[in-house]
């Protein structure tokens, strides 16, 4: 594979030296490195590997510099054809993040410090795969950026052991000492309490040495102008000196008898620690983030309080002393190290991370509108599954139409759109939006194809989108046009499929999944009704949904229906919804026979397990026709205004009944000519002769 790793500069520094060692490890073991950065004295290195190393601004917290770097950071990963983009730091993460939207890479992030919960921070939590150094830093993106705890990777940091095997030069009977405390030159790193610390130190010890090794940040310098004082204050001029950034730490190291460490803030993890103890040198920390993990206070080195001058100085004291007690420091860390913190242990998690990102897919389809759209939807999912068997995938859908995937064994979850109650207006969206960026998709199939669903994908940010093309079509990533030829729905559905290399001819039937308890329930009912042992079961949906009363078939048509039936000996089920209880009412006035109304008795499962005890399923152009298809009953479709060229769904024995008129599909919820004729016209003896023909196909 090829790694691309992201960082602000390549300076000596924790991270940088990380980066680096982790390049060779990839190249050792046959795989392709690129680095991005704004440069530093480590490109050196990486140039000795033959590895290429872009220079780009990724450090500067400048908007347009950033999307300026976005565009020329894609067109690296293209052309060196990147399979993994592995930010370090916030600013190339957000630069990472976008550019590789429409590649084929995978994005992944190493939270190297203890974030604020500042919106800046929230791209670290953006990948797939979080990787952490500490247990401490893990917890925190969990709890502060709502990480999943299964995202989380925790790779402590590493030490290259034979890079600090530099010869010691000990003298036991030496009466100076050399402390030394290493990292850049801030607040965080506490070196105004370590001085103070000194300063006690030196009164009882005076023959020490006091090394402060860093560079000093941009933005820093007059703190450094501040420790110097400090300096001279506390009578440290001849003890202290301050040696800048180094890239001799081994050999500096090894001349040292303690190292320091003295950060007051939430230490991510303290690699300087495990350099020390590489190098032979005890170790007297404070108590703070990923350093617990590094040290057994007592066993490998010292633990003290943050900001606590006394306690340091007084511990600093101790190891210098007990010769002994440091040398069972030293050997124990040594075996720590060996045991927990290699640099081949470190890149080898770091690589089972990638492979694990690049054999894992996670997709998200979306289909927003009605019940019966939604069950059209279930023959592209099994498509999915077949092609990306191992994939994790989504689908999201209204609130009222997630019971159509219960328990659909093509998906591994479903995530509910409540638009008309938690989720209405643009706050819901932006909060809807958010959600499904948490899940991290790596594609996004928008089989809805609105505007709604457009701006959703394209503000989940997946790596790939897919969907039609049109006004707000453009935010997706592959888009096909759309044909002026109707297509049946499924079909429409699989010219998105094709963008994934989903090649699917013939018919592809529709599924649902109702439970034991929906069987058992709708037998109880036709028992009630004397119906349990009935074979000729003839089911029709008195109406179509309540935004379409121009689907509905006249209710003195479904009473002759209901008539005709009966005098061949065959027993009605009529089915609709709560609000179709007054149409129900209304029929009961009107026919002769003794029709099971069983209208709002039923669930959208358990109205699927009625229509598969029909055998025949007489509806407009509505959801229960599309239950009728996927449960395999031969169905009446009755149709309108709508086209059913557009919208029959799969199936193989069916019928349907339109009338040729000028004004027809007219796709209006009011007839316009005030005749509703279109469906007037279709008389129950013709729709009786399809029942008839059907019951008879039928084995």
């Amino acid at each position: 594979m090829k790694v691309l790793q992201i960082l602000p500069e390549l300076n000596v520094g924790g991270v940088e030296t990380g980066t680096v060692d982790l390049v060779r490890h990839l190249i050792a073991h046959g795989h392709r490195a690129v680095v991005v950065s704004n440069g530093g004295a480590l490109v050196a290195d990486l140039e000795k590997l033959g590895v290429n190393h872009y220079a780009l601004p990724v450090h500067r917290k400048n908007i347009f510099t950033m999307v300026r770097c976005v565009k020329k950071l894609r067109q690296i990963i293209i052309g060196e054809g990147v399979d993994i983009v592995h930010a370090r730091s916030r600013v190339p993460a957000w630069i990472a993040y976008f550019a590789c939207r429409g590649t084929p890479a995978s994005f992944v992030t190493t939270c190297h410090g203890y974030y604020g919960r500042h919106w800046f921070s929230r791209v670290m939590s953006w990948s797939k795969r979080v990787i952490v150094p500490s247990t401490v830093i893990g917890k925190h993106m969990i709890e502060a950026f709502g990480v999943p705890k299964e995202n989380i990777r925790l790779i402590h940091r590493s030490v290259d052991l034979g890079k600090f095997s530099v010869p010691r030069q000990d003298d036991p009977g030496k009466s100076a000492f050399v402390i030394a405390l290493v990292g850049r030159i801030t607040p965080l790193k506490g070196h105004g309490y370590f001085l103070r610390a000194m300063a006690k130190v030196v009164r009882l010890m005076p023959y020490v040495k006091i090394w402060i090794i860093g560079d000093v940040p941009e933005k820093k310098e007059a703190y450094r102008q501040e420790l110097l004082t400090l300096v001279k204050h506390l009578g440290l001029s001849d003890h202290v000196e301050f040696l800048g950034n180094r890239r001799d730490i081994p050999e500096l190291l090894a001349q040292t008898d303690l190292l320091v460490l003295s950060t007051v803030t939430q230490e991510a993890f303290g690699r300087v620690i495990l350099e020390a103890q590489a190098a032979g040198v005890p170790v007297v920390a404070t108590r703070v983030g990923g350093v617990v993990e590094i040290i057994d206070d007592g066993r490998t080195g010292v633990l003290v309080p943050p900001k606590d001058v006394e306690t340091m100085a007084r511990e600093v004291m101790r190891v210098l002393k007990d010769r002994k007690l440091s040398e069972n420091m030293v050997a124990a860390a040594r075996k720590k190290l060996e045991a927990q913190f290699t640099l081949d242990r470190m890149a080898t998690q770091t690589i089972q991370v990638y492979e694990e990102l690049l054999s894992s897919t996670s997709i998200l389809v979306i289909k927003l509108s009605s019940i019966g759209d939604v069950v059209l939807v279930t023959a592209s999912l099994k498509l999915l599954r077949e092609k990306f068997p191992r994939a994790n995938i989504h689908c999201l859908v209204g609130k009222e139409s997630r019971a159509v995937l219960a328990r659909c064994p093509f998906i591994d979850g479903v995530i509910a759109y409540d638009g008309k109650g938690r989720d209405r207006g643009w706050f819901g969206f932006w909060r809807v939006a958010a959600t499904l960026r948490s899940y991290q998709f790596d594609k996004i199939v928008d089989l809805q194809n609105n505007r709604k669903s457009h701006l959703l994908a394209f503000f989940s940010f997946p790596r790939d989108s897919y969907g039609y093309d049109g006004k707000w079509g453009r935010l997706l990533g592959h888009r096909v046009k759309d044909r002026s030829k109707p297509l049946p729905p499924v079909e429409h559905q699989k010219e998105v499929l094709k963008l994934l290399g989903i090649e699917s001819k013939g018919r592809s039937d529709l599924e649902l999944w109702p439970a034991k308890t929906d069987e058992a329930y709708v037998k109880e009912m036709l028992d009630a009704e004397w119906l349990g042992n009935v074979d000729n079961i003839v089911g029709i949906n008195i109406a179509a949904s309540e935004k379409w009363p121009t689907k509905n078939w006249p209710l003195s048509h479904i009473a002759r229906l209901c008539d005709l039936l009966s005098s061949r000996n065959i027993r009605v089920v009529v089915t609709g919804t709560d609000k179709d209880r007054e149409r129900a009412r209304a029929l009961s006035s009107l026919v002769k026979s003794k029709p099971a109304m069983l209208v709002g008795k039923t669930d959208l499962l358990q109205l699927a397990v009625l229509i598969k005890r029909c055998k025949v399923y007489v509806t407009p152009d509505s959801a229960p026709m599309h239950l009728a298809a996927a449960m395999g009953t031969p169905f009446v479709g009755l149709f309108g205004p709508t086209d059913p060229r557009r919208h029959l769904p799969p199936a193989k024995n069916f019928a349907v009944l339109k009338k040729e008129l000028p004004c027809v599909p007219c796709y209006s919820s009011r007839c316009r000519i005030k005749t509703h004729a279109c469906l007037l016209g279709i008389a129950p003896e013709e729709v009786a002769a399809e029942i008839k023909r059907l019951m008879e196909a039928r084995p």
